[in-house]
Parts: C-alpha cells; structure tokens; sequence
C-alpha cells in the first residue's frame, strides 16, 4: 500500500498543483502576518481561509484527482490487489500532499508569529477540515461515475457546508426560540466540521461575541478538556465514515 500511495504521492507532485496551492498558502499567510501588528488579527483572517479555501480546494483537487486517475485505477484493479488498498492508498497520497502543501503554507508563518494555544488550534483546524474534505470528495467521486456530476455534486456539499448550513440553524434557532436548544444546538455544530471548527479556534481566541449564538451558548463545554475530546472525536468521525462509505461503496462498484 505505501509504495502505491508513494506513486500516487508524486503523481500528484509533478502536476504542481500542490505547488503552487503551498506558494498560495504561504504568500498570504505571510502577508497576513506582516501587515497586521496584532498577530491575534492576522490569525482571525487567516480563520476565513481555512474554513473556506481549504474545504472548497480540498474537495474540488480530490475530485478532479480522481477522475483523472480512472484509467490507472482501473489497471491496479485488474492486478491482484484489493479494492480497499487502491483506494486508501490513493486517499493516503493525496491527503499527504494537501497536508503537507498547508503546513508549510500555513504552518510555518504561524509557527514564527502566533505558536501558542490559538496558533495550534488553527493548525489543528486546518488539517482536520483537509482530511474531512478530501474523505467527502472521495465518497461524492465513487458515488458519481461522471465527472462534470462528480466535480458538481462536491460544489454543492462545500457550498451547503460553508453557507447554506449555518443560515438553517439560524432559521432554526429563531423559529424555536421559546424552547430550551443547548442539546440540540451542540448536535447541531456537530452536524458540520465547519462550524464546528469556527467554533473551537473562537473559543481558544476568547472572542465570543464574533462566535455568534451557537458558540456563545457552549462556550464553557467546548474550553474545557471534555470540548477538546469531543472536537477531535466529531472530526474523526467526520474523516473515517465517508472515507469508510467510499471503500465499502467502491469495493463493489463496477468500473
């Protein structure tokens, strides 16, 4: 698996994509940094990119990866080899290359400028939204045989992820106001790794008020040591069940 994983892995690096997606990451990550005196600011706009580029690149690069990759595919499944290794090693060499392209993109200006509690949380964020998103392309692109349905179909679940959902639990919070949400609001926040997210770096920057209701109702649950276990939890469910539902779904898929 790991030798078809390293081919996958410099594939990937040869079409400089990822290269020049890292230069992205880091120009601004810097630039960021530099133009703000408050590095606490710096990390706030640096918020709006991990929790909107890197689901909408890590979604959009893992499709159009994918699709590309047919015919190779394709070939490692008539050797003697399973399904499942196929395409874990494929989600394996891609999930490395995104990693590695947000680490050094994101990961060293904020190492230099911002390494504390908030700082960590980011990166935490980042890399967790990354794996989330490329384990939901891969499902979207098993599940939709054509490309331009499969490249589509992972538009619309980043644009429910990072607009459509948090307008319904507005709706949903106002219209049910008279009643006790705290339950309902927590499951709601785990519902999207987004927002679940958004959530965890505000609390660590200790700026409720820009959490809005969601955040603000839990903020005590999600600073302590039980929100921490229950972030990473959500977010390696958030990882292994599409991942999971796309080997069980490709394992019998006819290509």
């Amino acid at each position: 698996m790991m030798k078809l994983s390293k081919y996958v892995l410099y594939d990937i690096l040869r079409s400089k994509i990822i290269l020049g997606y890292t230069l992205f990451l880091f120009i601004v990550s810097f630039s960021m940094f530099q133009m703000e005196e408050n590095s606490s600011k710096a990390i706030l706009s640096l918020l709006n990119i991990v929790l909107i580029v890197l689901p909408l690149v890590s979604l959009v690069f893992t499709t159009i990866h994918y699709y590309n990759s047919y015919e190779f595919i394709e070939l490692m499944s008539s050797q003697p080899m399973s399904r499942t290794r196929i395409l874990l090693s494929e989600f394996t060499g891609v999930s490395i290359s995104l990693l590695t392209a947000f680490l050094i993109g994101v990961g060293i200006p904020v190492l230099i400028y911002e390494a504390n509690e908030t700082g960590f949380a980011l990166l935490f964020t980042g890399m967790s939204l990354t794996l989330v998103f490329t384990s939901i392309a891969f499902l979207a692109s098993v599940v939709a045989r054509d490309k331009a349905r499969g490249i589509g179909f992972a538009l619309l679940l980043w644009f429910y992820f990072a607009l459509i959902y948090d307008g319904l639990v507005l709706l949903i919070l106002f219209s049910f106001s008279e009643y006790p949400l705290e339950k309902l609001t927590l499951l709601l926040s785990a519902l999207n790794p987004i927002d679940l997210g958004r959530i965890f770096i505000m609390l660590k920057m200790d700026v409720s008020a820009l959490m809005g209701y969601t955040g603000a109702l839990y903020k005590d649950f999600f600073g302590s040591g039980t929100g921490i276990i229950f972030t990473t939890g959500i977010m390696l469910l958030w990882i292994l069940l599409p991942l999971w539902l796309a080997v069980k779904k490709f394992s019998k898929k006819d290509l």
